[in-house]
């Protein structure tokens, strides 16, 4: 099983979540209908969770660099 890759992958997919919550915040993609469009704390919890993805993409791309092949 290929921990490193499947955390890689989990991390960009948390990554565009957080773009997407992001953009939300900022009214530019969603319904206008939603409780995230136009709403300043989701500007900042869309980054935050953005960073996380970064910061769990990078645990996949160094468990991938220190198993042995």
């Amino acid at each position: 099983m290929k921990i490193g890759k499947i955390t890689i992958n989990f991390g960009v997919a948390v990554i565009i979540f957080g773009i997407i919550f992001y953009l939300q915040g900022n009214s530019i993609v969603g319904p206008t209908t939603s409780f995230m469009y136009s709403n300043p704390k989701w500007i900042l919890n869309g980054i935050l969770i953005a960073i996380s993805g970064g910061v769990i993409m990078g645990m996949g791309i160094v468990i991938n660099l220190r198993r042995p092949k």
